[in-house]
Parts: structure tokens; C-alpha cells; sequence
């Protein structure tokens, strides 16, 4: 059968994130790192995740790159193509998302998308129109104190109006409550009015359910990944999508286990503060990550004197909100950013080169750095240690076994994910 969807994310955790309740649902899935430049063997493939790191660049190269991601899925013929981004929504007021959005509407040809932030399973709902993490609005869940796109308002319909020349409507609750035909008459009429982006509430499994079946047709869906654990079963409502077992299977792990974390998220250092009072694990300060390489170096030579034990490593640039300003103030956001991205990337290479085989990377911009260093080309996807992270394997020049890599987004897996995420690998 044909690959039935084709999506786009705009960071590498995020791809991983969808990836992974695709396989929950029974959806055998690659993760590729950008656009392919070599054919793939997608005969066993249901679904195909295009991992970009576009959600934080200029607008228009993540249009640029999320158009060269759709005309690929484009000659692979997939059914429905899947914009993916954070359940957080977190943007600029200049985009990425309806930039991006606007654009693979018009080489689509369609006049209407959706937006489906939405995860309920990890806390994310949306009602009339506003974000909410856990019982917190967006602009008070620790998002407005994001590095790089701090979220001070929680009304996607003007968070997005901000970002698009076009039309914002809302698809609210009472509608959807209604059913599929209701729901799908609303989207009818809104588009009309020449209402362009529609914004879904969603609080619950149920209301997921109810826009997969009002959307499973559509030419282009958008959204988190909460949207990918419901669509699996429309597809095969449609005939399009046949029934797998063990759509997650992986090889056997092997190696030593690592833990690189550069995320700041509160859900990152509460996961780090439980991790270092059962192990051990080392702190980078991005201020000290100068042109020598001794802090760097002090790292690796911690790492190696454990790797040998079957206890996990961590080594970790996170850190409160006040010391990341303190950094920010003296390097500058991006700066900063980048010092942290090459140091983690240069350990990951170093020690998954001396026998890491079971790496953990905590932070979307932090797995970006790591894959590109490790030179990643796909993802095959496994089983799930927490809501929206599963384990997956790739292989790597040189090495005779697969290398197990979980690519965590920050705000993502409970207190104890560090040290669990092992055990449930073995």
C-alpha cells in the first residue's frame, strides 16, 4: 500500500514526538533528518516524519526548507500531508508556523487548514481558542521564560493572527461536541468567509477523535502530535491503512548509557534534580565554554570513568531561568545557545564513538545539534517511555550494533524519565 501520510516537523524532538503515537497506533514509521538525498526503502513504511530544524530560524528559511520537505513527501505520493509543531505553540510573532502554513496551503492548491496544538495526555488542551499547560495558561506555565521563543499569550487566534496576512477563526467546543458533521460544516462555512487557519479547542481523547474524523481527508492537517494518536484509525475506516502488530519492534539495545540534556525547561530540571540524587552527573556552565576546550575536556574525562558501569551518565548545561539570563546577558541569547549545541553535539560524537549505545538527548534544539554531529540520516521508531518520547534506532557507520537514541522535547516526561527511560529500553 501507498505511504498514507507524509509530515513535517518543524524540530527533531517534535518529529520524534508524532513518530511516536503513530506507532502507537499501529503506523510503521521512519524519522528521516531532513530531506532525503538518497532513495529509501519505505516498503514496510506507513508513515514518514521529515525532522527539520525550522521552528526558531528566519521565517523564510523555514518556509524554504518545509517546501523542499513537501515537494519530497510529494513524489513518495503520500495521502495527507501533517505540519507538525509544538503542542506549546511556541513561535514569533513573525512566524515559523503561519508562514509555513500559508505556504503549503498555496503548493497544495487548498484554501483551509487547522490548527490542533492540542495533547491532552501530556497536559495540553485548548479551549475557546486559549492554550493551556496542566491548569496554567500558556504565558504563566513557564513558556514565557522560553530562550528563544518565550510565549507571553496564551489566544492562539491572535498569536496566530500575528503571523499570517489572512484569516484566524475558531473552531470552539459546543461545535465539535456536536460530531464529525457538524464540526465539518462549521470548517465549510468558515472557509466561505475566506477564513483561512482555524483554531481547534480540544480537551479531551474524545475531541481528538472527532477531528481526525472531520479531517482525515483533508490535503493538509496541522498541529501537535496529539492529533497522530487518532488519525491511524480513520485511515483504516478509509481503506487506506492495513492492521500491523509490533509496528514499534527494534533490535536488541547494547552500549553504555548517556544522558545530554541542554533543555531549561521546569519539567528538564526537575528530571535533573531526580536523576543526581541516584547518580551522577556533570554540569557545563555556557559562560566557561570558551575557545579551550578544558571544561569540555573535564566532561569527557568524567563520562569515561563511568561508562564501564551499568549506571546511567548524565552531563548537563540546564539551568534556572535567572542563570540563563545571567548567560544570555553576558554572551547574548544566541550565543549562548550555540556554545551549549557545540559542546553537547562534540560529546555525543566523542563518546558514542567509545561504546555509548543507549544515548538520551533532553532539549529540541540539543537533538538537532546531536543528530547532525552523529550525521543521523533516519529513524527507525519504537516502543514509548513517557507520552510523546519513544526509543528509536539508527545505524552508524562503523558500528556493528544500531545506536538507541531518545530525543526528548523539554517540557516532556515525568520526574524520574532520566533514570526509567533505561530501564525501559532494557
Amino acid at each position: 500500500m501507498a505511504i498514507v501520510l507524509g509530515a513535517i516537523a518543524d524540530d527533531f524532538t517534535g518529529a520524534t514526538d508524532l513518530a511516536n503515537n503513530l506507532v502507537r497506533a499501529g503506523m510503521r514509521t521512519l524519522q528521516v533528518i531532513g530531506v532525503p538525498r538518497k532513495t529509501l526503502d519505505l516498503a514496510d513504511t506507513d508513515a514518514v516524519v521529515v525532522a527539520l530544524k525550522s521552528r526558531s530560524c528566519p521565517a523564510q528559511d523555514a518556509v524554504n526548507d518545509s517546501l523542499a520537505a513537501l515537494d519530497w513527501l510529494r513524489s513518495q505520493s503520500v495521502r495527507q500531508v501533517f505540519f507538525k509543531y509544538c503542542s506549546t505553540f511556541d513561535s514569533t510573532d513573525n512566524g515559523n508556523i503561519g508562514p509555513v502554513a500559508d505556504a503549503l496551503l498555496e503548493q497544495l492548491g487548498a484554501r483551509q487548514t487547522v490548527m490542533v496544538p492540542a495533547f491532552p495526555a501530556n497536559g495540553r488542551t485548548v479551549y475557546q481558542g486559549h492554550l493551556f499547560v496542566g491548569d496554567r495558561l500558556l504565558n504563566d506555565s513557564g513558556m514565557e521564560h522560553h530562550p528563544l521563543n518565550p510565549m507571553t499569550d496564551a489566544d492562539l487566534v491572535r498569536t496566530l493572527s500575528r503571523q499570517t496576512p489572512h484569516a484566524v477563526g475558531l473552531l470552539a467546543r459546543p461545535t465539535l461536541a456536536s460530531g464529525p458533521e457538524h464540526a465539518r460544516a462549521h470548517l465549510d462555512k468558515l472557509e466561505s468567509q475566506g477564513v483561512r487557519h482555524v483554531i481547534c479547542d480540544t480537551l479531551d481523547e474524545t475531541d481528538l477523535t472527532v477531528l481526525a474524523a472531520t479531517l482525515a481527508r483533508s490535503a493538509l492537517v496541522t498541529g501537535g502530535s496529539g492529533l497522530g494518536q487518532t488519525l491511524p484509525a480513520q485511515y483504516r475506516r478509509l481503506g487506506w491503512l492495513e492492521n500491523v502488530d509490533n509496528a514499534g519492534q527494534l533490535a536488541p539495545a547494547s552500549g553504555a548509557p548517556l544522558v545530554l540534556s541542554g533543555s531549561c525547561s521546569r519539567a528538564t530540571l526537575a528530571q535533573i534534580e531526580h536523576f543526581l540524587s541516584r547518580f551522577e552527573g556533570f554540569a557545563l556552565d555556557p559562560v566557561a565554554l570558551n575557545d579551550s576546550d578544558d571544561q569540555i575536556n573535564e566532561a569527557l574525562a568524567f563520562a569515561r570513568e563511568r561508562l564501564n558501569s551499568a549506571d546511567p551518565v548524565l552531563i548537563y548545561a540546564s539551568a534556572s531561568p535567572d542563570k540563563v539570563k545571567r548567560a544570555q546577558e553576558q554572551l547574548g541569547a544566541a550565543a549562548a545557545g550555540e556554545r551549549v549545541e557545540r559542546a553537547l553535539a562534540r560529546l555525543a560524537r566523542e563518546l558514542v564513538a567509545e561504546g555509548v549505545g543507549k544515548l538520551l538527548v533532553a532539549g529540541g534544539e540539543t537533538s538537532g545539534a546531536v543528530v547532525s554531529a552523529l550525521g543521523i540520516g533516519e529513524l527507525r521508531i519504537g516502543g514509548q517511555i513517557d507520552p510523546g518520547v519513544p526509543w528509536t534506532q539508527t545505524h552508524l557507520p562503523g558500528r556493528k550494533a544500531p545506536l538507541s537514541l531518545a530525543l526528548k522535547s523539554g517540557n516532556f516526561g515525568g520526574v524520574d524519565f532520566f533514570s526509567r527511560a533505561f530501564e525501559v529500553l532494557s
